[in-house]
């Protein structure tokens, strides 16, 4: 399924988000700075774009794999159909060692998904499963 969308570049040199490979779930973003992010501390990244997302549509931001091995994590990333403005993208670094990104990096990865809205029914009990209240590990190792 292909869905047309305008974006915006808000800085003349910035690279827009691109599929790497054909068929590809989420889109690369690249940095728009050159920074250091010290083991522990996190950073707002400029993107240097504006995405207007059709009506029905959010774009939702992940982890890149290669990052998250590294233990350079996404703080989180839901941006609506009606928001106009710069995509900022925040990375915390978990890992013990500082890590360099350059302007043009890839640091996180955008899925645009269809929009379902679930109506609330307040109930005073659910449904019994198998499973029922049972957390981690729950099901075994």
């Amino acid at each position: 399924m292909e869905l047309k969308m305008k974006i915006k570049k808000l800085r003349p040199d910035v690279k827009l988000p691109t599929y790497a490979l054909e068929g590809d779930a989420g889109m690369d973003i690249f940095s728009d700075e050159d920074v250091i992010i010290k083991s522990g501390e996190k950073h707002i990244f400029k993107t240097g774009f504006a995405l207007e997302i059709p009506e029905g549509y959010v774009s939702l931001i992940w982890d890149k794999g290669s990052l998250s091995v590294k233990c350079l994590k996404v703080l989180g990333g839901v941006f609506d159909h009606n928001y106009r403005g710069e995509y900022m993208i925040g990375l915390i670094n978990l890992g013990k060692e500082d890590y360099h990104f350059e302007k043009g990096h890839k640091i996180a990865q955008m899925l645009i998904q269809p929009i379902i809205s679930a109506e609330l029914e307040e109930v005073e009990g659910l449904s019994e499963t198998v499973r029922g209240e049972g957390r981690h590990g729950s099901t075994g190792k």
